[in-house]
C-alpha cells in the first residue's frame, strides 16, 4: 500500500505534463497535428476563388501539386471558393453519406479540373483547364476538409 500514494503522483504529474503541452507542440502521431497538416495540403491543392482554366500549368506548378514519387497527377481540381466557404462543408453545410463517409456540399460551386495533357514527371507537367459550374462538391471531413473527392451535378439519394 506505500506505493499507491507513489503511483498516484507520478500518475498526476504525468497528467499535468500532458495537460501543459502548447497545443502547437503536438507529436506528429497525434490526430490533431495530422488534420491540421492535411487540411492545409487540401487548402493548397483544391480552393483557389480566382483559379481560371488558363493558369492550370501555372498554378499546378507554383503550389508544388504532385503525385507520388514527384510524377505529374493526372487531373486537379479547384474549387471556386474561398477558404471558409469549403471549410464550412464540413460545419453542417454539408449532408454526410454514410455509404461512402464522405460529405456532399449543400451548394453548389464552380470547379476548375485540370486534366494533364504532357509530361509526366515534374518539371515537365502540362494541363488543360475546363470549368464546371453548378456542382456538388464531395470531400471526406475530420472535422475540416482533408481530401478532395469529386465533383457532380446532382447525388442520387
Amino acid at each position: 500500500m506505500k506505493t499507491l500514494p507513489g503511483r498516484l503522483f507520478l500518475c498526476l504529474l504525468l497528467l499535468e505534463f500532458g495537460l501543459s503541452k502548447p497545443l502547437n507542440e503536438t507529436n506528429i502521431f497525434e490526430p490533431g497535428k495530422v488534420t491540421f497538416e492535411r487540411y492545409n495540403k487540401f487548402k493548397v491543392q483544391h480552393i483557389d476563388k480566382k483559379m481560371t482554366v488558363e493558369k492550370c500549368t501555372a498554378v499546378i506548378e507554383q503550389r508544388n501539386i504532385y503525385g507520388k514519387d514527384n510524377g505529374c497527377k493526372a487531373t486537379n481540381t479547384f474549387i471556386l471558393a474561398d477558404t471558409k466557404e469549403v471549410k464550412s462543408i464540413c460545419e453542417g453545410e454539408g449532408d454526410y453519406l454514410h455509404e461512402s463517409h464522405l460529405t456532399k456540399s449543400k451548394r453548389q460551386f464552380s470547379v476548375v479540373v485540370c486534366t494533364l495533357t504532357k509530361g509526366a514527371r515534374k518539371p515537365r507537367c502540362e494541363y488543360e483547364g475546363k470549368l464546371h459550374r453548378n456542382r456538388f462538391v464531395l470531400v471526406q471531413c475530420s472535422g475540416v476538409p482533408v481530401q478532395y473527392a469529386e465533383n457532380i451535378l446532382d447525388v442520387a439519394e
